[in-house]
């Protein structure tokens, strides 16, 4: 895997300016947080990394334009005696100036993030597959060419806290998580390159979880494509990040990262459950049926 890494001069700057900044870590944000989290993915990472590189860029150009400024303000103030100079008209050598360094800068800046924004998008080299089901209002998910197929709503203690009004209590762990979390999760092992397709059923909803670094529209009748590679085990949430209708705020993601040995594990156990789940179905209309 191709992985983005400022230059180490660069990467020292950054880590002595922006250290106060850096409040939250990993892929879950924190209360007062001031800065971006780095997330648990490479493209988390890599927006993290390119953030951070603009903005010491942004910072030294605005101390650079703001200190001329200071500089000429408090300097050649009216109360020292200074007069504005009106023999100066025009000079082809600062406009060349002015107009070309800006040019170069933005050139620097956009290159990196070019280059990352089309890697962002190219899933190439993925190991596994996940289909992704936006619907009103929950998510359908399936693990392709595994015959395991599971739909993931609001848990049913949120769904009781939501429709009792009961008032919430931090630090309760009942309330815990409130419209956070989900009955099932979304099992995913580290490590791996793992291609999504993305699609909806009714109306344009948006799967979004902030500590893998993007967000894409499920949208009827088309199909997107993302990856991710998660790098360390965890539970991260997310939401439907497009308004899709009256519980458009009722449509957690919750992805749980394991280990691969342990993926493989539970992936057998929910193969199991669905052939299980479907010799049954196939069993229930006979018992049903009209008797002798």
């Amino acid at each position: 895997m191709n992985k983005f890494r400022p230059q180490s001069a660069i990467a020292g700057l950054l880590a002595v300016l922006c250290a106060p900044l850096a409040l939250a870590t990993g892929g879950e944000p924190e209360r007062w947080q001031l800065n971006l989290t780095p997330g648990v993915t490479e493209t988390a990472q890599r927006a993290y990394d390119l953030h951070m590189i603009m903005l010491v860029i942004c910072v030294v150009i605005g101390a650079i334009v703001f200190g001329a400024m200071a500089i000429a303000i408090f300097k050649f103030r009216k109360s020292k005696g200074a007069v504005a100079d009106t023999s100066f008209v025009h000079s082809t050598k600062l406009e060349v100036i002015w107009t070309a360094v800006p040019t170069l800068i933005l050139i620097v800046m956009a290159y990196p993030a070019t280059v990352k924004l089309i890697d962002a998008f190219d899933t190439q080299g993925h190991e596994m597959t996940v289909k992704i089901i936006g619907q009103q209002w929950l998510w359908t998910y399936e693990y392709v060419g595994e015959g395991v197929r599971f739909t993931s709503r609001l848990d049913r203690n949120s769904e009781r806290l939501r429709q009792s009004g009961e008032v919430l209590e931090y630090g309760n762990p009942e309330h815990a998580n409130y419209l956070l979390e989900v009955d099932n999760r979304l099992v995913l092992p580290t490590n791996t390159k793992i291609r999504f397709i993305l699609t909806a059923d009714d109306v344009i909803h948006a799967w979004w979880v902030p500590a893998l670094g993007w967000k894409s529209d499920a949208i009827p009748g088309i199909i997107n494509e993302q990856w991710t590679y998660i790098r360390e085990p965890g539970v991260f949430r997310g939401q439907c990040a497009e308004l899709c209708g009256k519980d458009h705020g009722f449509m957690p993601i919750v992805v749980e990262a394991v280990p691969r040995a342990e993926f493989e594990t539970r992936l057998a156990a929910m193969k199991a459950a669905s052939d299980t789940t479907a010799r049954t179905a196939s069993i229930a209309p006979a018992a049903a049926g009209p008797q002798g």
